[in-house]
């Protein structure tokens, strides 16, 4: 390590928590927050999601759930409800699991030690550092991907922020110039930062407190930094939902295999290899048993091809509405439409009910 880059190490504090004071104008309704619950909600709420997208499910959250006890108490079908469209439905189960835990074994008092906090199901080393430092003030660093790119560029590293040892350096550089006296408020000033001054795209390099010191500014290397060196292919899956009606009560299930939307509620499916036709899709659920054979329903329309891209998956797939004349047996349950508002869909299927009214 240089002398340079040992005196930027030691001023990096110094000049965050000024640029913190002096512009930093972003307001969140958890800043300054200090009951972990309310910290550890928002912070689940925000892991894989933006900001803008997770203030409404934030208050909606607080508002029906105030405390741990509200939470621990709620059904599964509830909570599933309120998490709806947020996606990586992971999430939603390990809060409902980890507010159980709080509420029941430990009287809903939050845990206050790092260790513990990051015992709790759904918390890794962001998040126990973020409720850690937030709110009890403990001096643990938050590393997120504003932090990788904020550390990347003033310090030039071009080790993978997405590799094993880039992880590790990145972790241990937060850990040195975090500003120990005040973590939290260090903390929150760094993914700020990252979020308003050192984006991704744009950044405001001529107005940045760190222009003088920074490596990837200084060097030209502002769109080289930080460096990800994983590409993970994306799978295409293809899916065909029959909305099959008898007389006035849908078919719904609750998927509850280990695939994506865990424990969200669906039509029947055939999942398909590639596109297929009206024809090849209904002859596919006679087949299956998901259809009486012959001329005991009538098909009411097809839909357009709806899509969603998902982090690694990328799903394409249309609806397909029946109308029974006879039911079968089949893994589903019969309901009416008004309790169909009631459950959890995915994003997928929401925009199909949309496209409906």
């Amino acid at each position: 390590m240089t002398e340079e880059n040992k005196q930027v190490r030691k001023e990096f504090p110094r000049l965050l928590l000024r640029w913190n004071q002096r512009e930093n104008n972003r307001q969140m309704p958890w800043k300054g927050e200090k009951d972990p619950y309310k910290i550890w909600l928002s912070e689940i709420i925000l892991q894989q999601t933006r900001v803008e997208q997770g203030l409404a499910y934030y208050h909606r959250f607080i508002a029906s759930f105030p405390t741990v006890h509200h939470l621990a108490e709620a059904s599964e079908t509830l909570v599933f409800k309120h998490w709806e469209g947020l996606g990586y439905y992971s999430r939603c189960r390990n809060l409902l699991a980890s507010a159980r835990f709080i509420s029941r074994q430990l009287g809903g008092r939050f845990p206050s030690r790092y260790d513990d906090i990051r015992a709790l199901k759904g918390v890794g080393p962001y998040t126990a550092a973020a409720i850690a430092s937030f709110a009890y003030n403990l001096p643990y660093a938050v590393v997120d991907g504003n932090v990788f790119r904020v550390l990347s560029r003033v310090f030039g590293v071009s080790q993978p922020i997405d590799s094993t040892v880039g992880k590790k350096y990145f972790n241990t550089l937060a850990a040195e110039v975090l500003d120990k006296k005040n973590p939290g408020v260090f903390n929150q000033a760094i993914m700020d930062f990252g979020a308003t001054v050192c984006k991704p795209v744009a950044a405001v390099c001529e107005a940045c407190v760190f222009k003088k010191v920074c490596y990837a500014f200084i060097h030209g290397k502002i769109n080289e930094l930080p460096v990800k060196e994983k590409k993970t292919a994306t799978r295409k899956r293809y899916f065909y939902y029959l909305v099959m009606d008898y007389k006035g009560s849908i078919a719904v299930r609750q998927r509850t295999a280990k695939d994506i939307w865990n424990q969200l509620h669906e039509f029947p499916l055939i999942e398909t290899g590639g596109t297929k036709s009206k024809k090849e899709i209904l002859a596919e659920a006679e087949k299956q048993g998901m259809l009486p054979r012959g001329d005991h329903y009538d098909v009411v329309s097809i839909s357009e091809v709806f899509r969603q891209q998902l982090t690694h998956q990328s799903i394409t797939g249309q609806f397909i509405r029946v109308k029974l004349k006879k039911t079968i047996p089949g893994d589903w349950t019969w309901i009416s439409r008004k309790q169909m508002a009631g459950l959890a869909f995915p994003k997928f299927i929401n925009q199909y009910l949309q496209s409906e009214k």
